[in-house]
């Protein structure tokens, strides 16, 4: 049997904790970028059909989403991995009851005094 040094054995890890895989990263910020590309283009062919209507200034709100939208797609697209926790991994602490001490442990263990139950004495003996 081999026995793994103590600073191994001691410490485990929370596989909650661990980092999404790399494809599911970027399959994250592909469909992200495409759905902003895509309120992008509603945003563009809006302002072609309230330019067509002659709606004057209102056609610029949406032009104003269309020119910028894209930045922001792409910065978010290439922003890389989300940071994880500073501080690494958390040692597993389980929570555990406490120790059961069973009935009549409640009061504090040491020697015992004479006249109390579990003296194995006479109450009252050597008390003058």
């Amino acid at each position: 049997m081999r026995v793994l040094p103590k600073s191994r054995r001691d410490t485990t890890h929370l596989v909650t904790e661990a980092r999404k895989p790399r494809s599911e990263d970027i399959a994250y910020r592909e469909r992200r970028y495409l759905i902003m590309m895509g309120f992008r283009l509603a945003c563009f062919g809006l302002t072609i059909v309230l330019f067509a209507a002659g709606a004057g200034w209102f056609a610029a709100i949406p032009a104003v989403g269309a020119i910028t939208i894209p930045y922001f797609a792409v910065v978010f697209a290439n922003g890389g991995r989300e940071p994880t926790s500073t501080r690494g991994f958390r040692a597993y602490e389980p929570k555990l009851p406490e120790r059961y001490s069973g009935p009549g442990h409640d009061t504090p263990s040491g020697p015992p005094v004479a006249g109390q139950p579990g003296d194995g004495g006479v109450p009252g003996a050597g008390q003058e």
